[in-house]
């Protein structure tokens, strides 16, 4: 299992934890919304990193990143199963071809 299979399966399990006890919980806990919107802040504060070209502060928003698209994810029932596959269904195929395709 990798880093973020992990921080999924921990993710998932706050799911029923008490919101009291755990962040996640207490963010699951206030619905997809908010933690779509958590997920936004916190992709906009690693874009400020990117810009400004701190390696260290982007190193950590983009773990934050990670994250809250974790608990986004969760909190939809999406598994990150899913978005791999989906990237597995993509690879081989170029970035402009599968925008492409979209349409």
């Amino acid at each position: 299992m990798s880093v973020l299979h992990d921080l999924f399966a921990t993710i998932q399990s706050r799911k029923t934890a008490d919101p009291d006890s755990s962040w996640t919980a207490k963010l699951l806990a206030k619905g997809p919304e908010k933690c779509a919107e958590k997920f936004g802040e916190e992709a906009i504060e690693a874009i400020i990193e990117a810009v400004k070209g701190d390696q260290a502060k982007l190193t950590s928003e983009a773990a934050d990143v990670l994250y809250h698209l974790l608990v986004m994810l969760a909190a939809r029932d999406v598994t990150l199963t899913e978005v791999e596959a989906e990237l597995a269904r993509r690879d081989g195929t170029s970035g402009i071809a599968e925008k492409a395709a979209r349409r």
